[in-house]
């Protein structure tokens, strides 16, 4: 729910607005005066409250929905009470998060703990960085020398800006984030505890032993771009490592170096990419997925979770299994499996049922 106590909303929105904000198109009967000033699931929601629904699995939750308004896909308009306060959208969720954005604006950006403008008192800034004028810096954070950082951005407690970094601006860097060997973009969300620009695992393997290789490339990351808490991503060998435009990372993901990853991807939690590995524009990969190193992921491909990735994928293939492979001989696979242990419990009446036991 959401809770006045963390997040305060900015106004009201009245239904024109939403309409106006989203291009929803409000049903018959319901008023274009009626507004709204908090978001909540359709079970949870009353009055004041936005609602929506785009999934089928919560139907039966509209029913019983107290909401005051509802955004709702065309497609569900014949299952909805009659008289329901819906707002027909064919993107309800992205309605949603505009409406979201729109009441509630500081919750989509990590602000200062402490409610604060400017530098803290208790902030180490090194006399030769540059800040622009509407930088907030909190206590405890750490800005080393020649480190460049653009008006609004904001600088978490404990964060740790190394030496000659360029943040841009309007940027979020949380609490405990450490930042080195990087160019940041604008509007750049990292979370707490991420970790940019250390080094590589790079070493010369052998039966000497293992000699570390020195990491000199960089860190960039183009505007636009969310990671998530405590994922790390290395800075390159010997270029760099590439995070593109409107990318967005979750938590727990791991970034090798010389990864070049292109723009609008995403990255689900606990992803982890080999060194020297290309994923081209719109490449979406599912939770715990991974990659070997030196292979190219192709525009808008898909890697289901799970998913190890050994060779090249070609562009908008769907990938599943370990190895990876097309996801509908992955799903083949497994059927004619399942089926195989099947036969063999009849064979040798251990039973005929699926749920037989051993």
């Amino acid at each position: 729910m959401t809770d006045p106590v963390f997040f305060h909303a900015r106004n009201r929105l009245t239904v024109a607005d939403i309409v106006e904000l989203t291009g929803a198109e409000p049903a018959a009967g319901l008023s274009l005066d009626l507004t709204v000033e908090r978001v909540a699931p359709l079970d949870q929601a009353g009055e004041g409250d936005l609602s929506f629904l785009e999934n089928p699995h919560y139907l039966p939750m509209l029913e019983t929905s107290k909401a005051a308004v509802i955004l709702i896909s065309p497609k569900f308009i014949d299952r909805a009470p009659k008289n329901a306060p819906l707002l027909v959208s064919r993107e309800p969720y992205r309605a949603f998060a505009q409406i979201g954005m729109a009441l509630f604006p500081a919750a989509a950006r990590p602000q200062s703990f402490f409610g604060a403008k400017g530098i803290s008192p208790g902030a180490v800034v090194h006399p030769e960085a540059r800040l622009e004028i509407g930088v907030t810096v909190d206590p405890g954070a750490v800005i080393g020398p020649r480190a460049e950082i653009g008006a609004g951005t904001i600088v978490g407690a404990n964060a740790v800006i190394g030496p000659d970094v360029r943040i841009g601006r309007d940027c979020s860097i949380s609490p405990n984030a450490v930042i080195q060997h990087s160019l940041i973009g604008n509007r750049v969300i990292i979370h707490a505890g991420a970790c940019l620009g250390q080094d590589g695992f790079g070493f010369s393997m052998g039966p000497r032993g293992h000699l570390k290789v020195p990491q000199v490339g960089r860190v960039v990351v183009q505007d636009d771009v969310e990671i998530g808490a405590c994922t790390t991503i290395d800075r390159g060998a010997n270029r760099d490592t590439i995070i593109g435009e409107g990318t967005k990372i979750d938590n727990q993901v791991q970034i090798a170096h010389n990864v070049m990853v292109g723009r609008h991807c995403v990255l689900v939690a606990k992803v982890g990419i080999s060194g020297s590995t290309v994923l081209e524009d719109f490449v979406v990969m599912g939770g715990a997925s991974a990659t070997v190193g030196h292979i190219r992921i192709g525009m808008g491909a898909q890697i289901a979770g799970a998913a190890n990735v050994k060779d090249d994928v070609p562009p908008g293939a769907r990938m599943g299994g370990t190895p990876a492979q097309p996801l509908g001989e992955y799903a083949r696979e497994l059927a004619l499996l399942k089926r195989l242990v099947k036969n063999s419990r009849v064979r040798s009446g251990q039973g005929t049922d699926e749920g037989s036991a051993p």
